[in-house]
């Protein structure tokens, strides 16, 4: 079938230029009335010493091109323009698409090439929310696309197991874990037990304190509070399961936040070394400039941030991944937390590849009846 190289190798023919540069230039019309397919001449004016709109001329001219696939070819300005015969074009794209069924339009171009895939992510011991199920969906479209065009492609589900949450989830559990069936039904329970606690730190400022003084202990190894949310964790993977295998969803890492929790140091060092890390109120920042908000690493009791599990992910994946493109499928509300992130990577000593590769696919919310 033709395509672009083939022109691309017509031209060069005729101009004795790089086959691989004529490639990259041309261009498919905005317009699919100015054709299929369009060569800026202009690219090959300093090289053949003429005006585009000659170069586009004696190109027409030589051009050996099988006519049988292209109807008719235009200048327009220094452009040259290239119609597709749409009859032939059509019964090879049938005639392709009968040969290779279910693999029609499959490539190769990410051959060699990784992208790491974050998505569905919900939080451990909280209901899968319809956010959850969007990232879920659309994550899982973007690895199936990516896969068919030949890219290795790791999908991992980083779960929200680790923060606050869990230090209040533990308050609420030693002081009334008993009134609750909890292995009947994890994640309603579970809800209700938070819903209780969080409203009582609301009245309670110390029992708040006692919370985050639950999280430091649990990040530091605590039996009891580890014993917990490791019980916790487990119950809800096994409801969350249940989602998963009605969608059909697998994933290929389930490393979560918790993953990370020895992997932070590191981060912290480097950000360190580089004397941007500072002291502000208590909490330890990076100052991101006027136009974005500081990037929180440390809170004032010690305890780490959702940011600085994020960016050892990022270190992690780097260099066990060496991914081309890292992509996070999240709501649009977490667009500032990946643009701190994003611009805080750029201290790590990673390659440029990877600060590159670096993108957030955010997705709108849904707007029920109640809100």
């Amino acid at each position: 079938m033709l395509n672009f190289k083939n022109i691309a190798k017509a031209i060069s023919e005729v101009t004795n230029s790089n086959v691989k540069e004529l490639e990259e230039y041309i261009e498919i019309p905005k317009d699919f009335k100015m054709g299929d397919y369009a060569f800026p001449c202009f690219k090959l004016a300093k090289e053949l010493k003429k005006a585009p709109p000659a170069i586009a001329n004696d190109i027409k001219e030589k051009i050996q091109i099988d006519e049988k696939y292209i109807k008719k070819i235009e200048i327009v300005g220094g452009y040259l323009n290239f119609y597709i015969n749409t009859n032939i074009l059509v019964e090879e794209v049938l005639k392709e698409f009968e040969n290779k069924k279910q693999n029609y339009g499959a490539t190769k171009i990410g051959e060699g090439k990784n992208i790491v895939i974050d998505y569905s992510s919900p939080n451990i011991a909280k209901p899968f929310h319809i956010g959850h199920l969007r990232s879920t969906v659309i994550g899982a479209a973007l690895y199936n696309i990516y896969k068919f065009l030949g890219y290795n492609v790791i999908g991992v589900n980083h779960l929200g197991d680790y923060g606050t949450q869990f230090g209040k989830l533990i308050e609420g559990y030693k002081r009334w874990g008993e009134e609750y069936k909890i292995e009947e039904n994890p994640i309603d329970e579970l809800t209700k037990i938070y819903v209780r606690i969080n409203n009582l730190c609301k009245e309670d400022e110390s029992v708040l304190e006692e919370c985050r003084n639950n999280f430091k202990k649990l990040e530091d190894g605590d039996e009891y509070c580890t014993e917990i949310w490791t019980r916790f964790r487990n119950l809800s993977l096994k409801e969350f399961q249940k989602v998963y295998d009605l969608l059909g969803s697998t994933f290929d890492s389930w490393n979560g936040e918790a993953f990370y929790s020895d992997k932070m140091a590191e981060v912290i060092e480097k950000l360190e070394q580089t004397g941007k890390l500072v002291e502000s109120e208590g909490a330890r920042i990076i100052n991101l400039g006027e136009d974005t908000a500081p990037c929180i690493i440390g809170k004032t009791n010690g305890s780490t941030t959702y940011a600085t599990r994020d960016l050892a992910a990022i270190l992690y994946r780097a260099r066990n991944y060496n991914f081309d493109k890292a992509l996070y499928v999240t709501s649009y509300e977490q667009v500032l937390h990946f643009k701190q992130i994003f611009e805080v990577a750029k201290l790590l000593d990673l390659d440029e590849k990877y600060i590159k590769g670096l993108e957030h696919v955010p997705f709108g919310m849904v707007r029920l009846k109640e809100r």
